[in-house]
């Protein structure tokens, strides 16, 4: 099933200000808010949709690589990799500030703290940056890559806890496990009641009393992870993929940061890349242009078999249709382009200068181009409209 457009999920333009991106994403969230939906798959559903898209069109450099290069941007799997993979702890950790203390618990629960409240578990993990090198037959056919990836991962011995053992993590005392505390103050326009989060906790509702030796209290440690990279067809050089939740794991079960992939495009011995398109000089003797030949050219998957007509001119160009890379964002596909380069000869012998200055006078031999014969700049638009 094809994702939906993330600008449609919220209801806004694609020029939106980030403040109405914001706005959008809180409506759509109190509309199908699962306190307001009890017991609605659909609702759920469309809860973590709109918290996914926010996750990309709230962040400026996501929304661009977005803009971009659409779903792809981010990786073909990202459905289960981003906020559709996390419970609504992780989004309300993630997304609290938007939703607001009251905006739910007060209105639902007679004042107690709902799942949308100021609790968070740990700190989120830090993004990560890795670059990946891809060739020109994965570019084009798309691949999947196993790498190891050198990051923060949960400790083993506290199961990323942060604690020595499960007695050694207690109820904060002063917020009382909510990560908030509320005060009052008196104002001239009356009592004002505030919500910030506990001081005491950090807003995790739990202290520790005992730390985990392995990580000192941390919940995680420096290792290694074994990371599956699907690339989609179509990178290119300098484009960003990015995998939700792959990047360091937060402190004490906080959330984790994301991966980000900066595509390098590894340079292809013969060939080279004109956008869609894949370009290939061909040479050729003045004796083959004159009768014609049958040449083999590399091509990404392999070689090709094309034919020369006799009476070639050099400069003239060739298209193997189809044979380019593939659009990211479309079932569009490029072309091989072949040009024709007729070599010249810079060394001769006598006899072979003998021949050609018989050659020189012949009228065969002199430059007649007709209106059939296309001058250098119209080929090149030609080629590429």
């Amino acid at each position: 099933m094809s994702k939906r457009d993330y600008y449609e999920i919220l209801g806004v333009e694609r020029n939106s200000s980030s403040d109405e991106i914001k706005k959008a994403y809180r409506k759509v969230a109190m509309q199908f808010h699962p306190d307001r939906n009890p017991g609605d798959k659909s609702a759920e559903d469309k809860f973590k949709e709109a918290a996914e898209a926010y996750e990309i069109l709230g962040d400026q450099d996501k929304r661009s690589q977005y803009d971009r290069f659409g779903h792809s941007a981010f990786g073909s799997g990202r459905g289960n990799a981003g906020a559709h993979g996390m419970n609504m702890d992780d989004i309300f950790s993630q997304f609290g500030d938007i939703f607001g203390d009251d905006m739910f618990g007060n209105f639902f629960n007679g004042g107690g703290r709902s799942r949308g409240g100021g609790r968070t578990k740990g700190v989120r993990g830090s993004n990560l940056r890795i670059k990946l090198k891809v060739n020109f037959e994965e570019i084009a056919k798309g691949a999947n890559k196993t790498i190891k990836v050198k990051k923060y991962v949960a400790c083993h011995s506290c199961n990323g806890s942060g604690a020595k053992d499960k007695n050694s993590v207690q109820t904060c005392g002063t917020c009382g496990g909510n990560g908030q505390v509320r005060r009052v103050q008196n104002t001239f326009l009356g009592q004002m009641q505030t919500v910030a989060t506990c001081p005491a906790c950090n807003g995790e509702g739990t202290t520790i009393t005992n730390k985990c030796i392995t990580c000192k209290g941390e919940g995680r440690v420096y290792g290694e992870e074994t990371v599956t990279l699907d690339i989609p067809g179509g990178v290119q050089d300098g484009m960003q993929l990015s995998m939700s939740g792959k990047g360091n794991v937060g402190e004490r079960g906080g959330t984790s940061g994301d991966l980000i992939i900066l595509i390098e495009e590894e340079a292809h011995p013969q060939l080279h890349r004109d956008g869609l398109n894949v370009a290939f000089d061909l040479y050729i003797s003045f004796p083959d242009a004159v009768f014609g030949i049958q040449v083999e050219v590399p091509t990404i998957d392999g070689r090709a078999k094309i034919k020369i007509p006799a009476g070639t001119q050099s400069g003239k160009i060739f298209r193997l249709k189809g044979k380019g890379f593939p659009s990211i964002n479309s079932h569009e596909k490029g072309d091989q382009l072949i040009h024709i380069n007729v070599w010249t000869p810079q060394h001769v012998s006598n006899d072979e200068k003998q021949t050609l200055e018989m050659m020189q006078h012949s009228q065969n031999f002199q430059p007649k181009p007709d209106k059939n014969d296309k001058s250098f700049w119209e080929k090149i638009r030609e080629t590429f409209n």
